[in-house]
């Protein structure tokens, strides 16, 4: 009997550093797992209002170059990534929405077959969003930018298009909603598993990941032991 791949649900915001930080840890899970899992990628707006929100939290402590500040002196402990040094203080996005939206219409050439799924688009086009922001300062949030960068990634324009324009990508868009407050998902990223039995929130290390999913394998739900 073929074994069903454990489910693993991941949240994250286009926008959030520690998504960003966090890709490499995703890649390897798929490298040393491949099909005894299957990540579905979901979105939570955490950067929903990014200015308003930013402007708010950062006011007494430097604004907007207080947050690039923190942001830079985060990425210099992690040497796989870098960031443009004047990351949200030039070219600050309006939301990580309207990229969400997006992302999912590029998800669903996928799910309709217009693109191949083996050629991973969606989970290309993510990193490609999240590393135009934080190394290029590219406004991912504006649709001339989106299109711009479907266009490097060599995807279907009109298609694209039509997926937001009859409101399927919309609704997408709506199911995460609907996930992250059934979930109660509040940070980015969150990865949760068997069933909503288990989460794990935030910068958590690859090996604490993979302990996770090693305990799921060993002892799948309908086995659980006592410890």
């Amino acid at each position: 009997m073929i074994e069903e791949p454990i489910r693993i649900s991941y949240f994250s915001d286009v926008l959030c550093v520690w998504a960003y930080i966090a890709q490499i840890r995703l890649d390897e899970l798929a490298t040393n797992f491949q099909d005894k899992i299957a990540i579905e990628q979901h979105f939570v707006p955490i950067f929903g209002n990014a200015r308003e929100k930013l402007e708010k939290r950062w006011c007494e402590r430097g604004g907007f170059k207080g947050y690039s500040h923190h942001v830079q002196e985060v990425v210099k402990k992690f040497n796989h990534i870098t960031v443009h040094p004047d990351i949200w203080t030039e070219a600050i996005p309006a939301s990580s929405a309207s990229c969400h939206l997006f992302l999912h219409a590029i998800q669903l050439l996928e799910t309709k077959e217009i693109v191949q799924k083996s050629d991973q688009v969606f989970e290309k086009a993510i990193w490609a969003f999240r590393s135009a922001f934080f190394t290029k300062l590219a406004n991912i949030s504006d649709r001339r930018v989106q299109f711009a960068i479907a266009e490097e990634l060599g995807l279907p324009i009109a298609a694209i298009q039509a997926q937001i324009d009859s409101g399927e990508a919309y609704a997408q868009l709506s199911k995460d909603f609907d996930l992250v407050k059934e979930h109660t998902v509040s940070v980015s990223p969150t990865l949760i598993f068997n069933e909503g039995r288990q989460r794990l929130n935030g910068n958590v290390g690859y090996r604490v990941i993979e302990a996770n999913i090693r305990e799921l394998l060993h002892n799948p739900p309908e086995e659980q032991s006592w410890c």
